[in-house]
């Protein structure tokens, strides 16, 4: 019952002001073609990231947090994963590296709390990891713009996919666990069919699946994304902040907080500072950028801007440039 769920303390987060995101992944944001990428070097790829390098050039911005994916679409995650591994087989998808937990340790080393990115489902284009974890879609979810059209209808599973939801929360709170109170909080995309996989009384539902999220940080925060929602709004009363995914600031704009909550929860707005997600170059002048941050801030809001990543891992100068800008402006 929500009416004994009690929602995580956001204070911290309130006091933030904003932070970044990154996607650090395999192939790049919101791809929906299904990408190969030799094993081999994807642990390269992993095992490059200069994780104290990174956290020293994010906490010199002045950002108050950061959010990192584990993965996304293609299947290919940045942390190694057992019960993942003992469905979907090997060789893994899965990075050797636990690149999560060496970025949060070296984030902490600079006060700069972490947050995990991951969908609220399998890589939706690697085909045989869905089939393994039982998670293939009967409905079309082909207007999403994530599972392609030529992989619907094909296997006779009921519509909430009961036992998929299951393995995904095992996955999930095998890594909360693992990570504990170093992951300060979780973003969760893909969230586009919460009626039929999250909105029942009896698990699988958003209750059980937070608290697979929260099982190694009660305290953590949690955002569910909707995908693009204007006004901003709150999607379940057991998330802790909004997951706020906007494209366009002026529709942001129009319909800014009026408060800190939204349906109990604290508001927060995504958006990228460059043309896309995880693209550059940077698309607006310092001062818009600046403007818009405290924008959100003056209302009580929290933002996060996400910015690009080289191969390395590393931030793009023109983004670090004007991210110090945001943070010189902005933590007087």
């Amino acid at each position: 019952m929500t009416d004994q769920w009690t929602r995580a303390n956001t204070d911290w987060f309130h006091a933030a002001k904003w932070g970044t995101m990154t996607h650090f992944l395999a192939d790049f944001a919101s791809n929906v073609s299904a990408v190969e990428v030799p094993i081999d070097d994807w642990n390269r790829r992993a095992e490059s990231v200069d994780v104290d390098l990174l956290a020293r050039r994010i906490a010199d911005t002045g950002a108050g947090y950061h959010i990192f994916t584990i993965g996304q679409n293609s299947g290919y995650f940045c942390s190694p994963n057992a019960y993942y591994d003992s469905l979907v087989g090997t060789p893994s998808r899965l990075s050797q590296r636990d690149l999560i937990a060496d970025l949060a340790a070296a984030l902490a080393r600079f006060s700069v709390p972490m947050f995990a990115y991951l969908p609220t489902h399998p890589g939706a284009l690697y085909s045989h990891a869905l089939e393994a974890l039982k998670f293939t879609p009967k409905w079309d979810a082909s207007r999403t713009g994530i599972v392609p059209g030529a992989y619907l209808a094909a296997h006779d599973v009921d519509d909430r996919l009961t036992e998929g939801m299951q393995n995904w929360e095992a996955v999930i709170r095998e890594w909360s666990t693992r990570w504990g109170k170093s992951i300060s909080g979780w973003w969760f995309d893909g969230c586009y069919f919460a009626d039929k996989l999250f909105l029942h009384d009896d698990a699988p539902n958003f209750r059980s699946f937070v608290e697979a999220a929260k099982a190694g940080n009660p305290d953590s925060l949690v955002a569910f994304g909707t995908g693009v929602r204007i006004p901003i709004a709150s999607a379940t009363p057991y998330e802790d902040y909004t997951a706020g995914e906007l494209n366009d600031l002026w529709l942001g704009n129009k319909w800014g907080p009026q408060s800190r909550f939204i349906d109990g929860a604290q508001f927060h707005a995504l958006t990228y500072l460059g043309k896309w997600w995880g693209e550059g170059p940077t698309r607006f002048c310092d001062e818009l950028a600046i403007g818009y941050t405290k924008h959100i801030n003056g209302a009580d809001g929290v933002l996060t801007w996400d910015i690009p990543t080289g191969q390395d891992g590393q931030i793009p100068d023109d983004f670090r440039r004007q991210l110090t800008a945001i943070g010189c402006a902005t933590r007087r």
